[in-house]
């Protein structure tokens, strides 16, 4: 792990970020410069005046990401603020070209207050054909998404519901490998920030009726104190909204209790929270999708050996790798294709649906594709694509 730290740092130096901006017409000529700017560059402005879904056409904009954070919630590394998070806002910018040409630009924001947040990404809407919010600290992410899904272009905080996608994907294909059906499973999430929310709320079935996934039997969600449960006091309101669809049985006690006889342990949350132990006291053939980076909440070989069928984990080094470079540039390709105002919850199921159809043969060692399968992008705009024009249809 050292070494990747060691050697990253060389590599960022060497290239002082890893994005740059590339022209698509040569300039070697007055003629080139006339078409390209002045005088010619005139008409397309005065064609997108006249009819704003022009610019889809005539400019970059149907084929842009910005890529906003705060910098408060990056993977691994906390509130680091804006400027330590550009690293990562490039990287992600770089996948979305690597995978699924689309030019995204990083977007930092020395701000924390959501109304500022919200009025910048509004304001800037005009370049783009869509926006990842990323790293944004809950529960301010949900305010500031939902309070951007009327901005005309997709806005999708892929912390969320990449990850939640990603998720049901594996789940999907876990529950075969193990003969188990969807809705009869018990499963325990531990984390109830953004990502876990997301994760609860799609394999709960919320917002996504009426499409071809079943919902899980329960979803119990944990955080720092325990389950959330009925019986606790002093919940935030955020927590208090998760029991409109979590914890039919109302079980309380800490993750250690709640988690005996589940079929399901899932973890957005920090490394080493269960043990072996733990894993023999869930349901026979236990799923295990163990997400907290670089420390899973339980090393893949422990799980096993406390009688896991199925273990996932957030890295590279182990099988099953729940990574969301498998949604995010194709659910942006696909909405960005089918001119999406939005990416609604048939899209999202859309998206799973071909992530778990992409594994041709499925496994215990296997309910993923690999992160670099260079057909699991295009597939997955394919189905998303087509889930807009059904379900957007006005």
């Amino acid at each position: 792990m050292t070494d990747f730290f060691d050697r990253s740092l060389v590599l960022h130096e060497q290239l002082r970020g890893k994005i740059s901006v590339q022209n698509k017409l040569p300039i070697g000529s007055r003629d080139d410069l006339s078409l390209a700017y002045t005088p010619g560059v005139a008409r397309p402005c005065e064609i997108i005046s006249e009819d704003p879904e022009a610019a889809y056409r005539l400019t970059s904009k149907g084929n842009s990401v910005a890529v906003i954070t705060d910098g408060s919630a990056v993977l691994g590394l906390g509130d680091i603020g804006p400027l330590a998070s550009l690293p990562v806002m490039e990287g992600k910018a770089l996948l979305f070209r690597e995978f699924a040409k689309i030019d995204a630009w990083p977007i930092c924001l020395d701000t924390k207050d959501p109304a500022k947040i919200i009025e910048t990404c509004k304001v800037i809407a005009p370049s783009f054909g869509g926006i990842n919010l990323e790293d944004i600290s809950a529960p301010r992410c949900f305010e500031i998404e939902d309070a951007l899904q009327d901005l005309g272009i997709p806005v999708f905080h892929d912390d969320q519901h990449g990850t939640a996608i990603v998720l049901l994907a594996a789940l999907i294909n876990a529950a075969q490998v193990t003969e188990k059906k969807l809705n009869d499973l018990r499963v325990v999430v531990n984390g109830a920030g953004a990502a876990g929310t997301a994760i609860a709320k799609l394999i709960s079935g919320i917002g996504v009726a009426g499409t071809e996934i079943s919902p899980v039997g329960d979803v119990i969600i944990c955080d720092s104190k325990g389950a959330i449960s009925r019986s606790r006091d002093g919940l935030s309101p955020e927590k208090i909204r998760l029991l409109e669809f979590s914890n039919k049985g109302n079980r309380s006690g800490t993750l250690k209790e709640v988690i005996k006889g589940a079929d399901v342990f899932i973890g957005v949350s920090k490394g080493n929270v269960i043990t072996t132990d733990d894993v023999k006291a869930m349901a026979k053939n236990s799923i295990i999708l163990a997400m907290a980076n670089p420390t899973p909440e339980i090393m893949p070989e422990e799980a096993i050996r406390g009688g896991a069928a199925v273990v996932g984990t957030g890295r590279s080094d182990f099988a099953n790798q729940v990574n969301n470079v498998l949604v995010f540039p194709g659910i942006f390709r696909g909405a960005l294709d089918a001119r999406a105002p939005r990416i609604n919850g048939e899209m999202k199921v859309a998206a799973a649906l071909a992530l778990a159809g992409a594994v041709d043969e499925i496994s215990p060692e296997n309910i993923l594709p690999h992160p670099l399968d260079r057909t699991v992008a295009p597939r997955i705009a394919k189905h998303v694509r087509a889930a807009a024009k059904a379900s957007l249809k006005s």
